[in-house]
């Protein structure tokens, strides 16, 4: 007697993937890859290449040769760059918590609601970062000129003899206030957008509690916005170390004050372009590079870490 057996059944195969899931998987990437390849042109390329010149130097026999990291031992043991990096350090700790400073209580000012004519005030502040680094410079170096300029003019017409601002002692503040002028309404913008999304919850719960306006600055507004003063202050030692233009455009005004290394990025300049030592100011701007990295990075860990 035969025993029937029921027909084996085949196991089941996996379904095909759609046909356009492949298709959109690559969507994505059609997206961003104009911006990968920008960035990558503009960006990690001349770091690359910068890396690669800093490895090199040319001699006066054989011609461009390998050195590996002689550049930024010479680097590590000149004195004209960290004389030039201790000047732009003293910039930031003075010329930097000033304009910070003052952008944060305009910025107070105008979130108050007590300020007459808000918009007015707000757009002239901010209206100073429009004009460019170059022709703002210009003004105010014209403006500081004794011999020429508005000091001059004061000192002819009321018989004074006020300093000269281009002098040697002064001209780093002179730079200084040219900067603070240029950049404090983009940071008053950077702090009145943060305060400008605090809940109102919090001012109907203090007002409830009796806090005065001081006690609500100081509990609620400034916490809020520490976000915004962190990317701030961040910004502003990103842009003290990278100081260029307003030292080069003054010097040829001041020359016995600003000197071809007065800060790293002009030195780093002056190296490759008056110098003819490519390889060895790329090195310069690598170090500055990561001196300005690791100082960044510990402001932010500093200014984001709970409780400080």
């Amino acid at each position: 007697m035969t025993t029937l057996h029921p027909p084996a059944t085949a196991e089941p195969r996996p379904a095909p993937p759609p046909v356009g899931r492949d298709r959109r998987s690559w969507t994505g990437w059609g997206f961003i890859g104009p911006f990968v390849a920008v960035f990558a042109l503009v960006f990690l390329a001349p770091i690359v290449y910068s890396v690669y010149l800093s490895l090199f130097r040319d001699q006066l026999i054989g011609g461009t040769g390998f050195v590996g990291f002689d550049n930024y031992r010479q680097t590590l043991q000149d004195e004209r760059f960290w004389a030039a990096l201790g000047r732009v350090s003293l910039f930031l700790c003075v010329q930097v918590p000033i304009m910070l400073g003052i952008a944060l209580l305009v910025a107070l000012a105008l979130d108050s609601g007590r300020l007459y004519g808000k918009s007015f005030f707000r757009i002239s502040i901010f209206l100073p970062y429009a004009v460019p680094a170059v022709v703002a410079t210009l003004m105010w170096g014209f403006m500081y000129g004794t011999r020429f300029g508005l000091v001059g003019d004061v000192n002819e017409a009321f018989g004074l003899s006020l300093p000269d601002p281009l002098s040697p002692g002064l001209v780093l503040a002179s730079i200084g206030n040219i900067v603070t002028w240029e950049f404090v309404g983009y940071n008053m913008l950077i702090f009145y957008a943060a305060l400008r999304v605090i809940p109102h919850s919090l001012y109907e719960a203090a007002e409830i509690d009796g806090a005065g306006q001081i006690r609500v600055i100081t509990a609620i507004k400034l916490p809020a916005i520490r976000g915004a003063l962190v990317i701030a202050t961040i910004f502003s030692i990103i842009g003290s170390f990278q100081l260029f233009n307003e030292p080069s455009v003054l010097q040829k005004l001041a020359p016995n004050a600003i000197t071809t290394d007065y800060t790293p990025n002009y030195y780093t300049y002056s190296l490759s372009f008056s110098g003819q030592q490519h390889n060895y100011s790329a090195t310069v701007a690598i170090v500055m590079g990561l001196i300005t990295m690791v100082i960044a990075y510990v402001v932010q860990l500093r200014g984001m870490r709970k409780g400080v």
